[in-house]
């Protein structure tokens, strides 16, 4: 039996599955702090357990990572080395950040020689007395983690590694984060998601100790793995390496649920939470994946991250107006105590749902005195900005299957402008821990080959290689991994005959 839990900005949802079984499920309020909410939501849970089972694995989708950014909270003093001499110096690293943000880690950075060609060949041999030197003034200034990256490390990490090394010798106590290890080919963008998984280092410790707590002290044993970004899942003891991967889990097991609960591989799934909703795309049963710069926390990054677009709607909304629309304010997981159908005193978007007899919540007498007009009008509101949404994700004007999900997935009825149907699987409203308990376990690489260094063949050998390798690192298991997709694409910028190769793979957790 495997439990998947995911912590939403409203509610935290858990399930209980044994295989493609639904046992049991459970919908707490998230807590400020997040991790009180998880562990209320496992003691609902591990109520309904069944005599005699046990769990075998426990599978967390968290928002503590982007929750830490946005706050600004608990982040490490993260130091940046640039691996680059003589070039890049135009643009130092952290040039684009949010002074705030920027504040926040520290802003210490450095630039030493170091880097490679996109063929791979040295800008100039790395600078490893620069190095040393850096790693001491960091230690002397209390920094806690080092982002390290190199110009092109992705084709050839040499640089990285060897400086990561230099780095461990002088400052062990350095939680060191190499920029190729989780981020794509891009400089800046690069470099920037190597900071802010430096800057997550320590949050990622304390959650994931946190949970370990919570699990021990309810008698559950059972190893714990996190939710990537790309609807994969990774252990702790990688996860506690990388916590940028998993930012942006949420939305992510709501798509990989949807696409369990209706069967359907390739659809838009709208997904209505207290506060928001997200819309996406699935493809192959996966969500898209962003195929440019990524924002996070306003800094912009290109490591591996769905293709979502959020829109500020969802059950908790706040309706304003003459003719009542979304603020873009939510009241979130106070929803029941502020919200006029359990006796509050604030119009919310389930307010207006529960008058137009599409949900059932609390005392639906308590909207009685609702305009029937105004509750219609809300209601088309709140349908044509899902409408608009679905528009703005589809890469066709062709209709396509739309998959409702979420708590609120009950604000907008059954068709839908566009969509060739609406499909409301069973279980809607915990799909995204669903999400979380059935997901595999994936690697991806990208790296930048040349033909003038090594062959078309030993390039995609290589790197399906690493894929497998890291995959396995991250705890799926070997004899179960397969192929998902591999692309390739010609760098026609570049002064050669350059291919990006993109590769990932997913298989089963190594314990089941």
């Amino acid at each position: 039996m495997l439990i998947g839990i995911d912590v939403g900005g409203t509610n935290t949802d858990a399930v209980l599955m044994d295989g493609s079984t639904l046992l049991g499920q459970a919908k707490c309020p998230t807590s400020p702090e997040v991790t009180s909410g998880i562990l209320s939501a496992l003691e609902e849970l591990v109520g309904q357990q069944p005599a005699g089972r046990q769990i075998d694995g426990v599978m967390l989708g968290t928002t503590h990572f982007i929750n830490a950014l946005l706050e600004r909270r608990d982040l490490c003093s993260t130091a940046v080395l640039r691996l680059c001499l003589p070039a890049t110096q135009i643009l130092p690293p952290l040039v684009d950040w949010p002074p705030a943000l920027r504040d926040a880690v520290g802003g210490l950075t450095f630039m030493v020689p170091g880097g490679h060609e996109f063929d791979g060949r040295e800008i100039s041999p790395l600078g490893e007395e620069d190095i040393r030197k850096a790693a001491r003034e960091m230690h002397s200034k209390g920094v806690q983690s080092v982002a390290v990256c190199g110009v092109f490390s992705p084709v050839n990490p040499e640089h990285e590694e060897e400086a990561g090394r230099i780095i461990r010798q002088e400052a062990p106590d350095l939680r060191v984060t190499l920029s190729h290890q989780n981020a794509r080919v891009g400089l800046l963008e690069r470099e920037n998601a190597a900071v802010l998984n430096g800057s997550l280092l320590r949050v990622a410790e304390r959650t994931i100790q946190g949970i370990r707590q919570a699990l021990t002290s309810l008698g559950i044993s059972a190893p714990l793995y996190l939710s990537q970004n790309d609807g994969t899942l990774m252990n702790t003891d990688f996860a506690s390496r990388y916590p940028v991967l998993a930012i942006a889990s949420g939305p992510t097991n709501s798509m990989r649920g949807a696409a369990f609960l209706s069967g359907v591989e390739d659809a838009i799934v709208v997904d209505i939470g207290g506060s928001s909703t997200d819309v996406g795309a699935l493809v192959r049963g996966f969500p898209r994946e962003a195929s440019v710069a990524v924002d996070i926390a306003g800094v912009r990054t290109n490591f591996r991250m769905p293709d979502v677009l959020s829109i500020a709607l969802g059950g908790g909304s706040v309706l304003e107006g003459d003719l009542p629309r979304v603020t873009g304010t939510s009241v979130g997981y106070r929803l029941t105590e502020e919200a006029l159908v359990f006796g509050g005193s604030t119009l919310t978007a389930s307010d207006v749902a529960v008058a137009g007899g599409l949900a059932e919540l609390g005392d639906p007498g308590l909207v009685k005195h609702l305009d029937p007009s105004l509750v219609e009008a809300s209601l088309s509101h709140l349908r044509e900005q899902v409408e608009t949404a679905v528009d703005r994700v589809k890469i066709s004007a062709a209709p396509t299957p739309v998959v409702l999900v979420g708590g609120g997935n009950l604000l907008v009825g059954d068709s839908l402008e566009g969509a060739s149907q609406v499909i409301r699987p069973e279980h809607a409203d915990v799909a995204n821990a669903i999400g979380a308990a059935i997901a595999q376990v994936s690697g991806q690489v990208e790296r930048v080959y040349s033909p003038e260094r090594i062959g078309r063949e030993e390039a995609l050998s290589e790197a399906r290689n690493e894929a497998v390798a890291r995959a396995v690192a991250a705890g799926a298991d070997p004899a179960t991994v397969e192929l998902l997709e591999i692309d390739e694409v010609p760098l026609t910028y570049l002064p050669s005959s350059a291919t990006l190769v993109r590769v990932k793979v997913a298989g089963k957790l190594a314990h089941a």
